[in-house]
């Protein structure tokens, strides 16, 4: 079988890491002057804290030692494996990934091993490492897992918004006008993954508008949403990501729904409070 690898930045769920014995490695966050490794000895609830008192987080790539150190394991074993990064647009994992894939080769020149781009964040590369898993797990080859993975990476859709933009102004992706001016009045952005980075889409008032809005995109942007997971995942917000959950379902009928909560590699950009949605706009053809 072929061993599926990811990293934090996934957000998926402990449960489906232990069914699909899929590897994850730890994307790095310095809080403070300290440093600690994602949901290895900081849980996403303690970064939330610090953020609302005030710290300003920081992350960094998967140390290179333990990307090189796990393929490494596998090809000295002679297991194919297959590590699917948080994309490559706001991390440099990907880039570090393939060089030490390449040093690992050097040593063990038949191994199976591949870097896959997801260009996508949080759950987004959650389900895509979530459908690898299961292909892996049913028998598929190498390349029919590359094919499923190229067909989430063209018509995966990711929809954001956030509770402050506060957090978002120390990440550089609004203005301090823009901030302040919609605290006061209550702006919420809508934001899109595109290329791999996270862009803005709209501005509406008001939290309920937002969550009927990107019910509406989804709508608009899938052919069919019929057997298909739908990924809803948030920064300490179950609330709001019950209620998108349940507004998806009125609106489509569709119940096959995963949520989870955003880890610290994500969340230290976007800040409590941020729900986001992932789905397919074009479902991938079964032969």
């Amino acid at each position: 079988m072929i061993q599926i690898i990811t990293d934090t930045g996934s957000d998926l769920p402990k449960q489906l890491l232990e069914e699909y014995d899929i590897s994850m490695l730890p994307l790095v966050v310095q809080i403070n002057n300290e440093e600690f490794l994602d949901r290895s000895n900081i849980e996403p609830k303690q970064l939330y804290t610090y953020m609302k008192d005030g710290a300003a987080p920081k992350t960094a790539q998967v140390p290179p030692a333990l990307i090189k150190e796990t393929l490494s394991s596998y090809a000295k074993n002679g297991k194919p494996a297959i590590y699917i990064t948080l994309s490559s647009g706001i991390s440099g994992t990907y880039q570090t990934a393939v060089l030490m894939k390449n040093e690992v080769l050097e040593e063990y020149p038949d191994a199976q091993i591949e870097v896959f781009d997801s260009q996508a964040a949080s759950l987004g590369y959650g389900l895509m490492v979530y459908e690898a898993a299961k292909e892996a797990k049913a028998g598929k080859t190498m390349n029919e897992i590359i094919s499923t993975l190229q067909h989430y990476q063209t018509h995966l859709e990711s929809i954001f918004t956030v509770d402050d933009l506060e957090y978002l102004l120390r990440g550089g992706r609004v203005s301090k006008t823009a901030a302040v001016m919609g605290a006061l009045l209550k702006i919420k952005p809508v934001l899109h993954m595109e290329d791999g980075k996270l862009f803005p889409l709209e501005k509406l008032r008001g939290k309920k508008k937002v969550l009927g809005r990107m019910v509406e995109l989804m709508k608009e942007r899938a052919e069919t949403l019929d057997d298909m997971t739908i990924g809803i995942s948030h920064a300490d917000d179950t609330e709001t990501a019950q209620a998108l959950k349940e507004l998806i379902i009125a609106e489509t009928g569709n119940r096959n729904i995963l949520i989870t909560m955003i880890g610290c590699a994500i969340g230290a950009h976007a800040g409590p409070g941020t729900i986001a949605l992932f789905f397919l706009n074009t479902p991938k053809k079964v032969y």
